[in-house]
């Protein structure tokens, strides 16, 4: 496993991160899992050099933090870094243009919730609390970052990020020149490259940490799926995968199976393309089985790709607008 510096957080996190949505289960979650399994891929990932864990309270409505906690309390001899999320107050994902600051993220919210993640997670201190979702049009409100500030300077923070909407990479560099965050959440991907117009540029000039989430396009990148695809009623992925999008998806990701290289697979491709920009700091892939957290963990190991198939990788970029279905 090899190691990149979070921005001006200072942690040496593992480039290959872990995405804990999916282990959580619960209400709009992923269906499928199974606490004694993604407990063991926890470990799997600690033991194989994973340092970096991002959950948030709406993953599981806290389960996913009450697991990391487990793994936190399994490993107190190593130092991982935890990083989690703020729901909105009126549970709307993403937020809007028409989303009102006092409505999503109102201080007595902030501060609730990162007193109810630090009790989940059985920590003094988060590493990094980022907000789950934002509108740049905030960027300017003295709530938010009198809150922000007050949360650091009582040490129960170590730093702030922003989950950015999907698809809506832009939404938030007018917040990064405020100089009060640290590190930001973008899905980065094969598919979704337009991170690479201005956001990574404004991380590096404001030394902001950069998370890529999001590597497999929420599974079509891995390969796996057909245009025939469902989930059990109640899986987030019936929501999101609607024919529009996944017919579509499924059509570009068997077009880049003819590019994989000799001896690798799709997401194995899919996960080297990110971690090849050196913008990256960590990628935070959701694994939910010891086999996943071995296969994408060891392409860290893996050389970069040639330059011809990255440039060739590059004319597969897609660029979607946000709907009322892609959350």
């Amino acid at each position: 496993m090899r190691y990149r510096r979070l921005g001006r957080l200072g942690h040496d996190v593992s480039e290959v991160g872990y995405g804990m949505w999916g282990i959580a289960g619960g209400e709009g979650g992923w269906s499928g899992a199974d606490d004694a399994r993604g407990l063991e891929s926890l470990q799997a990932a600690v033991d194989h050099g994973c340092n970096f864990f991002d959950t948030a309270w709406i993953y599981g409505r806290g389960h996913s933090e009450e697991m990391l906690a487990e793994a936190l309390r399994a490993n107190m001899d190593r130092r991982l870094v935890v990083a989690t999320k703020v729901p909105p107050k009126d549970r709307a994902f993403p937020s809007t243009r028409a989303s009102r600051l006092e409505q999503v993220f109102p201080s007595d919210h902030i501060r609730a919730y990162t007193e109810r993640s630090l009790a989940n997670l059985g920590v003094g201190r988060i590493d990094l609390l980022q907000f789950h979702v934002w509108e740049d049009a905030w960027a300017q409100d003295p709530t938010w970052q009198r809150t922000v500030t007050q949360l650091k300077d009582e040490g129960l923070i170590g730093g702030i990020g922003i989950s950015v909407n999907r698809w809506e990479p832009w939404n938030v560099l007018r917040t990064l020149d405020t100089g009060l965050i640290d590190a930001v959440q973008v899905i980065y991907n094969i598919f979704d490259q337009a991170p690479e117009d201005e956001l990574f540029d404004a991380c590096a000039k404001h030394d902001v940490g950069v998370i890529a989430r999001v590597p497999f396009d929420e599974g079509t990148l891995t390969g796996t799926l057909t245009a025939e695809s469902t989930w059990p009623e109640g899986d987030w992925r019936n929501s999101y995968f609607v024919p529009e999008n996944l017919v579509p998806a499924v059509e570009r990701a068997e077009r880049l199976k003819a590019l994989t290289p000799a001896g690798t697979t799709l997401p194995e491709m899919a996960l080297r393309f990110i971690l090849d920009n050196p913008a990256i700091d960590t990628v935070i892939p959701g694994m939910r089985s010891v086999a996943h957290v071995r296969t994408n963990l060891a392409v860290s190991d893996q050389e970069p790709l040639p330059a011809d198939l990255t440039a060739e990788l590059k004319g597969h970029r897609w660029d979607r607008q946000p709907t009322e279905w892609s959350q």
